[in-house]
């Protein structure tokens, strides 16, 4: 009896030349396993079958929407997490979700090889193998994107001798992956990191030059999840998904960078992530008006350490999930309504509101019913400077 091998299957060109290739290089059955994340766009029953078309005995597709907006999302808005201070990790925290259901499939199909359709030069191939590692070391993985040597010029070629249905051509050159955090467009023109991305490069995301009135929005948390949309209480996934669309119809979540990828070189990306973006400036903002001053500083530091490990796909890590406890434990008190104005590619707050708020406005006000003692802030000071003031004396002597 062949091997089975289980695809992570997407339904674009890399996946489905991946099928009739594994099934005559391999001597096996694939296994295709898509997962909705979220993504919209094509309808997945259409990518179901696509899989069967190409050659796969299998095809799986997994519901995971909720999953992912609740326990990976929701984790990277707590944890304000942008790589590079920019990129809100959307293809990141999708790898170790669709390796979860990796691993079931092949128990359920009995595959004892799992396949991906990464490259050798990003950082998926990491990310799908290290959760692998963690989830079940015991199977083997084959890449055929790194492992044979393909190029994308080799995959087109075989995708139209083999006729396989897939909409990408050297006329449509792009790498796309999205979900409900966001859209990641690479390759094509856009290597070339003097051109500008043109405007069929996007999807989520109107053109924020075009004028249009703006959109007001209140956004309630409760301890650190968004719960609420303009007081209508909604999932995790509905607040992400509403805002993909409020924002993203004015333009709020293009992102134009060049990365420093895990494997060592640079790649220009460019990602639209419009609710992710504004729902984390809106986070961002509820944490300053409630987390102490010397958690919310130390915090910063866990936000990014947190975002490097997800990067480098270090999901299933224990560094990882002890940083993830100290910043469960810093949104006890992130509970209350920001308000934000999107317009014009921004995402602007407006105003704030918690119980749990430490703002006080009679210690902040400079109007009467100020009740800040200013008598204290002198010796304050006086102290605060003494160590500078003792070694400046001491450079002195010494000069």
């Amino acid at each position: 009896m062949p091997e089975r091998v289980v695809l992570a299957y997407s339904g674009g060109l890399d996946t489905s030349v991946a099928i009739p290739y594994l099934a005559e290089k391999m001597d096996a059955e694939v296994v295709a396993v898509a997962v909705d994340l979220g993504q919209g766009g094509e309808d997945m029953q259409a990518i179901q079958k696509r899989a069967i078309d190409c050659g796969a005995v299998e095809s799986v597709v997994v519901d995971a929407k909720e999953e992912f907006a609740a326990d990976f999302c929701v984790p990277a808005l707590q944890a304000n997490a942008l790589y590079m201070d920019r990129y809100p990790l959307l293809s990141s925290l999708s790898r170790p979700l669709i390796v979860k259901h990796l691993v079931t499939a092949a128990k359920e199909f009995n595959g004892t090889i799992v396949s991906h359709g990464c490259t050798g030069k990003g950082n998926d191939q990491v990310r799908f193998e290290a959760g692998l590692a963690a989830l079940a070391p015991d199977l083997k993985v084959v890449a055929p994107a790194r492992d044979f040597a393909w190029t994308r010029d080799n995959a087109i070629e075989y995708a139209e001798a083999k006729g396989l249905p897939i909409e990408t051509s050297k006329k449509n050159p792009f790498s796309i992956d999205q979900n409900l955090w966001g859209r990641a467009v690479e390759t094509g023109f856009l290597e070339d990191i003097w051109n500008a991305p043109t405007e069929d490069v996007y999807a989520y995301t109107a053109d924020p030059a075009t004028p249009r009135e703006a959109d007001e929005v209140v956004i309630t948390f409760e301890q650190g999840v968004p719960v609420a949309l303009d007081g209508r209480t909604l999932t995790p996934f509905q607040v992400i998904e509403e805002m993909n669309r409020r924002a993203g119809a004015q333009g709020v979540g293009r992102i134009d960078m060049v990365e420093d990828r895990l494997v060592g070189i640079k790649s220009r990306e460019v990602y639209e992530a419009p609710g992710a973006i504004a729902l984390i400036a809106a986070h961002m903002e509820l944490e300053n008006v409630t987390v102490e001053r010397d958690l919310a500083r130390f915090k910063r530091g866990v936000d990014q350490r947190w975002s490097e490990l997800v990067y480098d796909g270090l999901w299933f890590s224990p560094l990882k999930d002890a940083l993830e406890a100290l910043i469960a434990d810093a949104q006890k008190y992130v509970s209350g309504d920001i308000r934000m104005t999107l317009h014009a590619g921004k995402a602007t707050v407006t105003g704030r509101r918690s119980e749990q708020s430490l703002y006080d406005f009679s210690l902040a006000t400079y109007d009467t019913g100020d009740t800040f003692d200013q008598s204290l802030a002198k010796g304050f000071v006086q102290l605060f400077a003494l160590p500078a003031k003792i070694a400046a004396a001491r450079d002195a002597k010494q000069g």
